[in-house]
């Protein structure tokens, strides 16, 4: 796998793609979102963008028919309302989209202008069939918001190292026509750990190789309060028991209350104070002072979704083209 960014040197290049984002109660983010799309520096005739209203509960399929009637790109408006899942909106989109090239991202995410173009440009190169962009933080207000920028908890870079397998985010991934016409779609019932699935899937038919492109860049918000926190970690957690039962990826260690107990302590008595000092000279801010803790909450969060998961029997079941 090749961590150089790829430059598009020529225009010949320029495969019909197809950009596929399902929506739940995304309203909200529509907006911001189509203008992000509609900025796209990618030739817009040769692209075409499936959002997939996943049986929402707002106004979300009635702005997407609005856009596609008045938007200067190509808006395709789709449902998936039999499965509650945002793996099978996807799936309803990978099945009407016409590309050569299919995109991924998600309604909360912001693509960068050069989004689409470096995030395709690798696909030059005929042995790549999945290419993973960066993902990184939105402006956060909140100390939680800012302790997840300073961890880089949604960078590719974490997937891309895993040690079981590498693989891309949905929220910043591309995937060869061809791959998914061999393996298959995304796993319509599961409800989480399914880029996963997918790149591994590909990655393990030796079909092609997997690239990462860093300046193919999706910015996204990171959980502002407590509760989004948490429910965050346990998906982590769930995702884990699932590819440990479907994979037989290692169930990530529990963290012991004991551990905490003398993590947190250590922090108290030696972190808190050391790093106060810092503070006061310029040279830490708040963010600083409660790492500690709060990469404590989100490992026990992360423990308790992998312990209570169990995956389902229908979440094994592979949808075809």
């Amino acid at each position: 796998m090749n961590h150089e960014p790829v430059e598009r040197t020529t225009n010949t290049f320029l495969p019909k793609v197809s950009v596929v984002i399902p929506v739940y109660n995304g309203e909200a983010d529509l907006p911001e979102l189509l203008c992000c799309l509609s900025a796209q520096t990618y030739p817009k005739h040769q692209v075409e963008y499936l959002l997939v209203d996943n049986n929402s509960g707002d106004r979300t399929f009635a702005l997407l028919q609005q856009a596609s009637e008045n938007s200067q790109i190509t808006i395709r408006p789709k449902s998936e309302n039999q499965i509650q899942s945002s793996y099978a909106a996807r799936n309803a989109g990978i099945r009407a989209a016409t590309g050569e090239i299919l995109a991924f991202t998600d309604a909360d995410c912001r693509p960068e202008p050069e989004w689409l173009d470096s995030l395709i440009a690798p696909f030059v190169n005929q042995d790549i069939v999945l290419v993973a962009g960066e993902i990184l933080a939105l402006p956060g207000k909140t100390l939680l918001e800012q302790h997840a920028e300073r961890q880089e908890t949604l960078s590719q870079k974490h997937t891309l190292a895993h040690p079981f397998c590498p693989y891309g985010q949905t929220a910043n991934l591309a995937i060869r026509r061809q791959a998914l016409e061999q393996v298959g779609l995304f796993r319509p019932y599961l409800t989480s750990g399914g880029d996963a699935d997918m790149c591994w899937r590909i990655l393990q038919q030796k079909i092609g190789r997997l690239e990462f492109a860093p300046n193919a860049v999706v910015k996204h918000r990171h959980r502002a309060t407590l509760k989004e926190l948490e429910s965050q970690w346990r998906r982590y957690g769930r995702s884990n028991r699932y590819l440990h039962e479907l994979h037989g990826v290692d169930l990530m260690r529990d963290i012991t209350l004991s551990e905490c107990f003398y993590r947190l302590g250590r922090w108290l008595l030696k972190e808190l104070p050391k790093d106060s000092v810092k503070a006061l000279a310029g040279k830490a801010s708040l963010v600083d002072l409660v790492s500690t803790p709060i990469g404590l909450y989100t490992a026990r969060a992360r423990a308790a979704g992998q312990r209570e998961a169990k995956l389902p029997e229908n979440a094994k079941i592979i949808e075809q083209w």
